[in-house]
Parts: C-alpha cells; structure tokens; sequence
C-alpha cells in the first residue's frame, strides 16, 4: 500500500518535472517547481513514517518553510525585476 502511495508521490513528481520542461510561461515553470517540493515534501513524510523516524518531520518542515520563500522571492523577482529596494516608480501595493 505505501508502495504505491510512493510510486504516486514519485509519477506525480515527474509530471512536474515535465510540465517544468515544457510550461509555456515563466509563471508555469515556477507553478512546476512548486509542486515538485510540495511532492518532495510528502515523499519526505511518507519516508518518516515508514521508517519510523520523526526527525523526518522536521526536515519536511524545514524544506516546507524554504520552498515557500523561495517562491515568494522568485514571484517578486520576475515580477519587479529586484530582490532589493523597489524603485521610486513601484507601487508599494503591490508588494
């Protein structure tokens, strides 16, 4: 059963390996590589409860918080073009 819950998790992942290929926009590749850690971090808890560690846990955890930055950082870099200061024609809104 958790076989198969990992081959899921692992065909899932290389659906977005694919999509992150072929995504026809920036915003599509960045959509991929999102779901590839979302699925990185399932198969990371799956992983931990199967061999009964729950440091694994935590490890998702941490790999949850950087993903989620990491998107956010590269949402507001193909956005405005900077990670530093915004420019004095940036709407501060939309930040």
């Amino acid at each position: 059963m958790f076989i198969a819950a990992g081959a899921a998790v692992i065909i899932a992942m290389a659906i977005a390996i694919v999509r992150l290929i072929l995504g026809p926009t920036v915003y599509d590749r960045i959509l991929a590589v999102n779901v590839f850690g979302s699925k990185a971090l399932l198969l990371i808890a799956v992983l931990g409860f199967l061999t009964d560690r729950p440091e694994f846990m935590d490890i998702a955890l941490v790999y949850a918080l950087i993903s989620f930055v990491a998107t956010i950082a590269l949402m507001k870099f193909f956005k405005f073009a900077h990670l530093g200061q915004p420019h004095s024609g940036d709407n501060l809104g939309d930040l």
